[in-house]
């Protein structure tokens, strides 16, 4: 049972920093375009304007992702209290794939809404 507890914290961890760091994000971006801390790719890296607005859409999307994740990441474990520590370890790390793709499908939503609006400048 300590194995299952464990799985589901782990579990719980990717939609948990999802929602804070989208909350963060959201309210207070990094103040000036950095290469340490932030979303930061070639386009949000750009100029002020398209640094602010891929920290607000990315953070509105982490947050809002993090929350559908936090009982889809919770209850499959459910199905398996009690059962062999293969079983639920095998489970858990495919949870923890599937928000692994979707967290890099935010980065790719993000990508495509800089691009819709802002032109190659």
């Amino acid at each position: 049972m300590a194995f299952w507890f464990f799985m589901l914290s782990m579990d719980l961890l990717i939609p948990a920093a999802m929602i804070v760091v989208g909350k963060r994000f959201r309210r207070k971006p990094p103040e000036e375009i950095n290469v340490l801390f932030g979303y930061r790719s070639a386009r949000s890296m750009r100029n002020e304007e398209t640094w602010r607005f891929a920290h607000s859409y990315f953070g509105r999307l982490w947050n809002l992702c993090g929350w559908i994740l936090l009982p889809i990441s919770a209850i499959p474990l459910l199905f398996v209290i009690g059962e062999r520590a293969e079983t639920v370890g095998s489970l858990g790390g495919a949870v923890c794939i599937a928000q692994l793709v979707l967290l890099a499908g935010t980065v790719v939503l993000t990508e495509r809404a800089l691009k819709r609006r802002f032109d190659g400048e």
